[in-house]
């Protein structure tokens, strides 16, 4: 024991700090542990954890010393951080063993206070201040967890990212607040084969459930074996710009006018299916369509009764077809359509349907005038010798030229 053939109350008069931990917490502790915490007395230690003194960023330092594995074993000494009582920093030189203390396993601390030199007091205090300042006013959110996921500490950022209090996050797994628990899954792996991650993107839920993309910068913690010890980092909120990415990438892919694919989105989806369709030697269908007589429509009623016309075109069309066909505007009043899966019969079925629609339709002009519309249809399939969808694209496209040169307001199959 820890004062067997040594009187407690030498240990008590010692100039260096002693405190003794059971369960980690404190259960003993001299007068100059004491003095040094800057405590009342030695008594107002008592039961409380090591952990409430030790500086956050000494805190995992501390933790691998003190659950090193088996019963004998002592740490060379080494320099911590400190919170005292009153909440001031103490630099701490100190040591530790495994002991055995009113008949328990216990460690034994022994520390000497370095912080009796002004300029390395100063140099601590300043350092202190701006870690403190940075800290408090971070809009990104610190957080560290240990090896199982659970969060050890959490900046109060989080009140603005997430809602909560800091308080509320401390203990809980970090998964709690991924929507998704394959975000976290593919988190954790990428940190464990690269170490780290930077702009790593993933969703949390707020307090208030609302779910917002964030941003992540974290890297690995490792103890002093080198095992795994947890992850330390930060995460930002980036809704916003994530919805701008979105809007920007929707704005490249969508005709801003009818609402559908634009002509590269369409191109870019077509050639996707067709390679697909020649791997494996399926079907698709191409309908090239062209409105008949736009150019007139356009002069006589201008360009709002011609974007009228554009946009009640494409939305007839667009109920004619099933969500696997793919439907874009190439250019002006010129549109295509690549169906899956459709044989000729069927095609052909769906391309008449379409110009019956489209005929069917009555257009009140900005004079208050009523006129009709009819368009013009050239649909042709994909053959196993086509090298490219450019081939089909040319056959759809004289098919549409025979239909526009044999009295439009027709389809003609090309083979």
């Amino acid at each position: 024991m820890l004062t067997d053939g040594f009187p407690r109350y030498l240990i008590d008069i010692m100039p260096v700090s002693m405190v003794v931990l059971t369960d980690n917490q404190i259960t003993y502790a001299n007068n100059a542990a004491a003095i040094l915490l800057e405590a009342d007395n030695a008594s107002v230690l008592i039961g409380r954890p090591v952990s409430d003194f030790v500086h956050p960023l000494d805190i995992t330092r501390s933790n691998n010393r003190l659950h090193r594995q088996g019963t004998e074993w002592s740490n060379a000494p080494q320099q911590f951080r400190l919170r005292s009582v009153k909440g001031n920093l103490r630099m701490l030189l100190v040591a530790s063993l495994t002991i055995e203390f009113e008949n328990k396993s216990a460690i034994l601390l022994v520390g000497m206070d370095m912080t009796a030199q002004s300029e390395i007091s100063e140099q601590l205090r300043i350092s202190e201040q701006n870690f403190r300042r940075l800290f408090d006013n971070m809009q990104d959110v610190y957080y560290r967890t240990d090896a199982k996921g659970v969060v050890l500490m959490v900046g109060p950022g989080v009140r603005t990212v997430l809602g909560y209090e800091p308080e509320e996050i401390v203990g809980k797994t970090a998964e709690s607040y991924y929507p998704n628990v394959a975000d976290r899954d593919a988190l954790k792996q990428a940190i464990v084969r690269d170490g780290k991650v930077s702009d790593f993107g993933g969703q949390m839920v707020r307090k208030d459930g609302r779910i917002i993309d964030i941003s992540i910068s974290s890297q690995a913690i490792y103890d002093e074996q080198g095992a795994f010890a947890g992850v330390e980092g930060i995460y930002r909120d980036v809704t916003q710009r994530k919805m701008l990415e979105r809007e920007l990438q929707r704005l490249a892919t969508i005709d801003t006018l009818t609402g559908i694919q634009n002509r590269r989105a369409f191109l870019e989806n077509a050639e996707q299916l067709f390679k697909s369709s020649q791997r494996y030697t399926t079907g698709i269908t191409l309908l090239m369509l062209d409105l008949d007589f736009f150019k007139a429509i356009n002069d006589r009623y201008g360009h709002l009764g011609g974007d009228n016309v554009l946009i009640r075109f494409a939305q007839t069309v667009g109920q004619e077809l099933r969500e696997s066909d793919l439907f874009g505007r190439l250019g002006g009043e010129e549109f295509c359509i690549l169906l899956q899966q459709a044989p000729r019969e069927d095609a052909m079925i769906a391309a008449g349907r379409i110009r019956e629609r489209v005929q069917e339709l009555v257009f009140n002009a900005p004079n208050g005038e009523l006129f009709s519309l009819t368009v013009s249809i050239g649909v042709s399939t994909n053959r196993e010798d086509d090298e490219r969808l450019g081939k089909l694209l040319e056959r759809a496209d004289e098919a549409l030229y025979e239909a526009k040169h044999s009295g439009r307001n027709r389809v003609v199959w090309k083979d």
